[in-house]
């Protein structure tokens, strides 16, 4: 049976996954690049970018890229929110911008956008982005059936990792504790009190200063 994990969601101190204000120049809002300066120079991020080789290197190894490293094995399929894909609010003003991710996206899978705005499915390389308003439940059934028998990675933000928290739907979590304190922005985790006891948690503390929190579902 498929898993739905999460991968890599860096959150501040004070439990916010992204900052206010987020635009097409600032994805993250107000934290800028903050949440994600442990990832950025990891051989994972430079893989995926597409930079590997050039001038800036492979990228570093150790702690915070054996974690980034683990998002794509085993997956089939990922759902995400659609402030993921792009910054535009309400119904679709412009379907000639095809997302943050560029002509061939990382995925390389079938992605599940969130959204309560029609839009037509979109293939750019070997990822095609499925525009739909499920609930959690069947948005995980529609992804699974995409995702093969393979898991499924759910990709946030983090309003999308609550939702799914709170249907009882995910089975892997890890978190990315970054220290910082950002004040404002989506917060992860209101409304999920004891969830801790729903898991098994291991800790892992990175020198880069962050701390890696898994959360592995317990037996139902």
């Amino acid at each position: 049976m498929s898993k739905l994990r999460v991968h890599n969601l860096a959150v501040s101190l004070d439990g916010f996954g992204t900052g206010e204000g987020q635009s097409l120049e600032a994805p993250f809002g107000h934290a800028g690049g903050r949440l994600m300066e442990w990832f950025f120079p990891t051989r994972t991020f430079v893989s995926m970018s597409g930079h590997e080789g050039e001038a800036i290197g492979a990228g570093t190894i150790g702690i915070d890229d054996d974690f980034a490293s683990r998002w794509g094995d085993g997956i089939g399929a990922e759902i995400m929110g659609r402030n993921k894909f792009g910054p535009q609010r309400g119904p679709w003003e412009d379907h000639e911008w095809e997302g943050w991710w560029g002509p061939e996206p990382p995925f390389h899978s079938p992605v599940v956008v969130l959204t309560h705005h029609e839009r037509p499915d979109l293939a750019l390389g070997e990822t095609t982005f499925f525009f739909r308003s499920l609930p959690p439940a069947e948005a995980l059934a529609f992804a699974s059936e995409l995702a093969g028998g393979q898991d499924v990675r759910l990709g946030g933000g983090p309003t999308v990792v609550r939702e799914f928290l709170e249907a009882d739907l995910v089975d892997h979590l890890h978190i990315v504790v970054v220290p910082i304190l950002l004040g404002r922005g989506e917060r992860i985790w209101d409304g999920l009190e004891a969830l801790e006891e729903r898991f098994d948690v291991d800790v892992t503390a990175s020198p880069s200063g962050v701390v890696h929190y898994v959360l592995e579902r317990k037996a139902r």
